[in-house]
């Protein structure tokens, strides 16, 4: 079901601009964290997946994540966190679709340091969002990195009373992925 998604995204894009040079994900390189720091119990999740698309002639990047690929240290946590935070059968996917504010000289290799603007929706909830990052060139793959901080009330994730305690307000989230140029097959 995501790679069909990712397809339609892909063709989507390809529509709305066809000379352009499209990135993706390089499979495996996405890597997707978040941490939660709370008085009786920090909790870390990994997520090894997600589709990053990058239009550089438009700036526009989109990702999407299957919210239950996150793993954690245990399985209850993992059970509590789709059944009960997250609702993983409700809301299956966290999308991002933004504008990256800054232009990335794709010429040469180095490091760009960006802003990207746009909509976060996650457990069916959208919101406006800037977050800060950097992209490196390095001959035809681009690393993107960012780390930002996601609060849970924004996204009306309803933590149970007796659970206030082992879940933070705010959770930090890293993304790192490495993309490759997009070859239409």
């Amino acid at each position: 079901m995501l790679k069909a998604f990712f397809t339609l995204i892909l063709s989507a894009l390809f529509a709305l601009n066809v000379n352009a040079q499209m990135y993706k994900a390089k499979e495996g390189t996405t890597k997707i964290s978040f941490f939660s720091k709370a008085p009786l119990e920090d909790i870390t999740a990994t997520n090894n997946g997600g589709v990053i698309v990058y239009n550089p002639s438009t700036n526009n990047i989109q990702i999407i994540i299957n919210v239950i690929a996150f793993k954690f240290k245990n399985s209850l946590m993992e059970e509590h966190f789709n059944e009960n935070y997250m609702e993983t059968e409700k809301f299956p996917n966290a999308i991002f679709k933004g504008k990256i504010n800054e232009q990335v000289d794709l010429t040469k290799d180095g490091e760009t340091k960006v802003t990207v603007t746009g909509k976060m929706e996650i457990h069916g909830e959208t919101k406006e969002e800037t977050y800060e990052g950097t992209i490196t060139k390095k001959g035809n793959e681009l690393t993107i990195k960012t780390k930002f901080k996601i609060s849970v009330v924004d996204y009306k994730i309803k933590v149970p009373s007796m659970y206030v305690k082992n879940i933070a307000e705010v959770v930090d989230v890293d993304v790192y992925s490495v993309l490759e140029p997009f070859q239409k097959k």
